[in-house]
């Protein structure tokens, strides 16, 4: 089994010592976001690698060398500021995070994605074109490899179409992008892909890759038996996803986990970090499965 903390919120920013106590407790539960009263009970000894998908990496930072589990790391770094990303940090303090997990995982295990990619009159091609190389100059030798994606429409992202104001992507767009992005990555020596995007990059040297592929698990795990994740057609290995939705503070104007911001805020009051779930506790009616797989 391969843990995926996560796609449905930002565990590693907020709630990190949940995670830490969870891991020291041997044992997760997770609450089925579609039949809450069914709960998945995993415990790690059944867990083979672990996926850190954050925008914050710094609160986990300390504890990383304690988990005794392979571990893949993917930060997601954008260049927007608090008009979208409203709760994230200084984008210098979380490129010192990255640097600092280089050290600890070694590269191979760290993928920055730049996702989501969206254009207005503030965030222009060009904007994107310098600072996917500027970020791709402070990062030499730390990080191998950029995931980059664009933006999807959400439920989220139709809320906040006053703040976002997009422009709509042409094909001339998309062909800038590729293009540069590649050309940018290849004179330093890294490599790119596209995460589940309908466009072919593959001739601006972008890499014809999903971000949790056979071969990635395979190099973590040593094991070649995990199934397709189910959740979506990507051609990823399947993933345990121990988040919830509506819980991550970022409050990003793009986001597709949160979706019900008075949702969030109630959440984050009831999350304990010493309860076996995320968000709550267990209830006397709930049903507990052991998950092993």
């Amino acid at each position: 089994m391969i843990l995926n903390v996560s796609g449905r919120t930002d565990i590693v920013a907020f709630y990190s010592d949940w995670f830490r106590n969870r891991y020291q407790e041997g044992y997760v539960d997770v609450r089925n976001p579609f039949y809450p009263k069914q709960v998945s009970r995993i415990y790690f000894e059944d867990v083979d690698a672990i996926v850190f998908c954050t925008k914050n990496p710094l609160p986990i930072i300390d504890y990383l060398e304690e988990i005794k589990k392979p571990i893949l790391f993917q930060v997601t770094l954008t260049p927007y500021g608090k008009d979208i990303e409203v709760g994230v940090p200084n984008k210098k303090d979380i490129i010192a995070g990255i640097k600092r997990i280089s050290e600890i995982l070694g590269k191979e295990f760290l993928y920055v994605r730049y996702d989501p990619i969206l254009l207005n009159d503030r965030y222009d091609i060009r904007y994107h074109k310098k600072m996917f190389a500027r970020l791709c100059d402070q990062l030499e030798g730390y990080v191998e490899h950029f995931i980059v994606s664009f933006i999807d429409d959400y439920k989220n992202v139709r809320s906040h179409q006053s703040d976002l104001n997009l422009h709509p992507f042409q094909k001339q767009d998309l062909e800038e992008i590729g293009k540069e992005f590649g050309s940018i990555a290849l004179e330093r020596n890294m490599t790119i892909q596209t995460c589940w995007e309908k466009v072919d990059f593959t001739q601006y040297g972008f890499l014809n890759e999903v971000c949790l592929s056979p071969t990635i698990a395979f190099r973590l795990t040593g094991k070649t038996n995990f199934p397709k994740w189910k959740a979506r057609n990507c051609g990823c290995v399947n993933m345990v996803d121990i988040g919830v939705y509506n819980s991550c503070l970022h409050f990003c104007k793009y986001c597709y986990a949160n979706f019900d911001e008075k949702k969030v805020q109630q959440n984050y009051r009831e999350h304990d970090p010493h309860s076996s779930l995320l968000i709550g506790h267990l209830q006397a009616d709930d049903i507990v499965k052991i998950r092993k797989k």
